[in-house]
């Protein structure tokens, strides 16, 4: 059972996301918060695996949140789904900076909001392949020069520099395979390896680092 908890200052949302995921059967809202200061001791607390995030909000946004949750977290901290109207603003930049894993609409479809937690739950992030697109080339443009992590960067083959980049230019696995002439399995397991070698745990992760140390395109 994937544990969730829905942070939203609508009680309206939250009581809407809680049937939609709890419909699903292999999900459960283990808890709710109204703000982002009670979310981050809620988190603490309850250790869910995922937790649907809303960026704005009184009392403690969700980029403050965000960044609480994944520094404080003891042990393995929870994926952060961040739920956006997605008009690119600072809050979801902030987010993505901060740790989260994956972003997804607040008009979603339900199925698109069980997947999205799904996937998280399963390590995958990038769960909206056109928002995750966008919010990739914006945080290009933003980034600044890369300051580049050579102890981590030496450890990867050129094949996994090779597939990071692809990665961060917004590409999927299939589409991934495709560009290299190489089987779907064969890029994830380059990724998974890439990833335990520059120390993310996701696919999102994975694009913040390659723009950060020069070996996404931009």
């Amino acid at each position: 059972m994937i544990t969730v908890m829905l942070v939203d200052d609508q009680s309206v949302v939250r009581a809407g996301f809680r049937v939609i995921l709890e419909q699903a059967g292999d999900i459960e809202v283990v808890g709710e918060a109204s703000s982002g200061s009670t979310a981050v001791e809620l988190a603490r607390r309850l250790r869910p695996e995922v937790i649907c995030m809303d960026v704005r909000m009184p009392g403690g946004d969700g980029l403050t949140a965000t960044r609480r949750i994944i520094t404080e977290a003891i042990g393995s901290p929870p994926a952060v789904l961040v739920v956006t109207t997605f008009d690119l603003d600072e809050y979801v930049f902030g987010a993505l900076e901060s740790g989260a894993s994956g972003f997804i609409l607040k008009d979603c479809e339900p199925e698109e909001l069980i997947e999205a937690v799904r996937r998280l739950a399963d390590g995958q992030g990038l769960v909206d392949q056109a928002v995750t697109r966008r919010v990739i080339a914006e945080f290009a443009r933003r980034t600044p020069a890369p300051a580049t992590d050579a102890a981590a960067a030496h450890q990867l083959t050129a094949r996994e520099v090779e597939i990071i980049g692809l990665l961060a230019r917004g590409l999927s696995n299939v589409e991934i395979a495709d560009e290299l002439f190489i089987e779907t399995s064969t890029v994830k397991s380059h990724l998974g390896r890439a990833m335990a070698k520059i120390g993310v745990r996701d696919r999102l992760q994975t694009v913040v680092w390659a723009y950060r140390n020069g070996v996404a395109p931009r």
